[in-house]
C-alpha cells in the first residue's frame, strides 16, 4: 500500500546526531531499504522532518520503519496510506454514477 511517513526529529536528539553523523546513517539505510517512491526534507512544526512515499508491503514492516527514529531520533513518526492522482481516479469511477 502506497504510505506517506511523516517522521519529525527531536531537535536536541537531532542536533547530537548531525554532528556524529547518526541523521545520515539512519535517513541513508531508510532510503537504501524502502526505495521510496519520493523523499523530501524540511520542517514541519520547526522540526527537522521527512516525508516519504513508499509501498508498505505489511504493517509488519513498521517497528523496523520506526524504531531507529524513535530510539536514535526521539522522532514522531505519522504512517498515512496514500493516493495517486490515478488511484483516485480509479476508486472514484468504481463508485459508478453521475460525473
Amino acid at each position: 500500500m502506497r504510505t506517506l511517513a511523516i517522521i519529525s526529529i527531536d531537535t536536541a536528539a537531532g542536533n547530537a546526531a548531525v554532528k556524529s553523523g547518526e541523521l545520515r546513517k539512519i535517513v541513508g539505510q531508510t532510503l537504501e531499504r524502502y526505495k521510496p517512491e519520493a523523499a523530501y526534507f524540511g520542517l514541519k512544526d520547526g522540526k527537522r522532518t521527512m516525508f516519504m512515499v513508499f509501498d508498505m508491503q505489511s504493517s509488519s514492516q513498521m517497528p523496523a520503519i520506526g524504531e531507529p527514529y524513535f530510539m536514535e531520533l526521539g522522532a514522531e513518526i505519522s504512517l498515512e496510506p496514500v493516493m495517486s492522482a490515478d488511484d483516485l481516479r480509479t476508486g472514484l469511477a468504481e463508485l459508478g454514477g453521475a460525473g
